[in-house]
């Protein structure tokens, strides 16, 4: 079997839709200014169009245009706002994106497991037990996506949680997929269990609760090997942490998850502290994922991306009704 795949060579069935990782990854780069963001937006416009055909997308992107990643994706979960479709869709487009990224982690975790033929025993033993976790993982979110009246590959799939799993350093390639991409599951699964709380929806609290139990110990696991992995090499230790500190850019989607009072998903402090992060750690963390554009810039932007596309779709009067 070949090692070290590309994210492009994932097998599908026929059910999943293939999104560009541009478009999952573009917040990141972005500064807090209303015209630059939609200037980009309005650029990536084709390439978004043609990624929601034939998905639960495709009626987002005839409301909102090549914003409703934004009304979506970096708007918080709010169990008191349900009326517009944008909130209606919000939770349903979280689950699918979760169920994927669990689909990921079981092939990134397979990946580590088969990429390093040469690392130590106790690796692979953790690597195989992640894959059995993740697998259960899989399988809940299935569930918990049927749960919110979603369906598998209603939206298009992003692959970029792979990509981080392609380092061809085992240090790195557990920096990235178990400390960072980890890490951002227990950020988004607690925000998930509070939402789920709130909700009184004891089906979705008990289950996201139960996985998050897992991403602990998978963020241990990161903890642990990166250590072992780079003892007595202090370049190589930099550059697991540089790695790692560039997925987290990437996944802080443009400040959407971060320790601003604006984050759509705040930073889980205290779950990170018991998987082994450090208070040093964690106020980097929030450094490196506190830039790029504040909510009120990504509404206002949507706003006028919205306004233009239905003006060129000719459906203005109908919004305004």
């Amino acid at each position: 079997m070949k090692r070290f795949i590309q994210h492009e060579e994932l097998a599908r069935d026929s059910r999943f839709i293939r999104q560009t990782n541009a478009v999952a990854t573009v917040l990141a780069s972005l500064p807090d200014d209303v015209d630059k963001v939609v200037a980009v937006f309005e650029q990536l416009d084709p390439m978004i169009a043609q990624s929601v055909i034939g998905t639960a997308a495709e009626a987002l992107y005839d409301e909102y245009g090549p914003a409703f990643g934004l009304i979506t994706l970096n708007e918080p979960l709010d169990p008191n706002q349900t009326e517009t479709l944008g909130a209606r869709m919000r939770l349903v487009l979280r689950m699918h994106g979760i169920f994927a990224g669990e689909l990921q982690a079981l092939e990134g975790a397979g990946r580590s497991l088969w990429d390093f033929p040469d690392a130590p025993w106790e690796f692979k033993m953790n690597m195989a037990r992640q894959c059995w976790d993740e697998a259960r993982h899989v399988q809940i979110f299935e569930k918990l996506l049927h749960h919110v009246g979603g369906e598998i590959g209603m939206f298009p799939e992003a692959t970029f949680l792979f990509e981080c799993a392609c380092a061809d350093d085992p240090a790195q390639r557990v920096a990235g997929v178990n400390r960072a991409l980890e890490g951002l599951a227990c950020d988004v699964f607690r925000d998930m269990i509070k939402f789920a709380t709130e909700t009184q929806d004891d089906l979705m609290r008990q289950s996201i609760d139960y996985v998050l139990a897992d991403e602990l110990t998978h963020v241990r696991f990161g903890s642990e090997w990166v250590k072992e992995f780079t003892k007595d090499d202090p370049e190589r230790f930099k550059a697991a942490r540089d790695f790692q500190r560039e997925v987290d850019k990437q996944f802080s989607f443009g400040g959407a998850r971060s320790a601003r009072e604006d984050a759509a998903i705040p930073i889980a402090w205290d779950d990170r502290l018991e998987a082994g992060f450090t208070e040093e750690e964690l106020n980097e963390l929030s450094e490196v994922s506190g830039g790029g554009p504040s909510r009120q810039t990504l509404r206002k932007a949507a706003e006028i991306l919205g306004e233009r596309h239905r003006a060129k779709t000719g459906r203005v009067a109908e919004v305004a009704q």
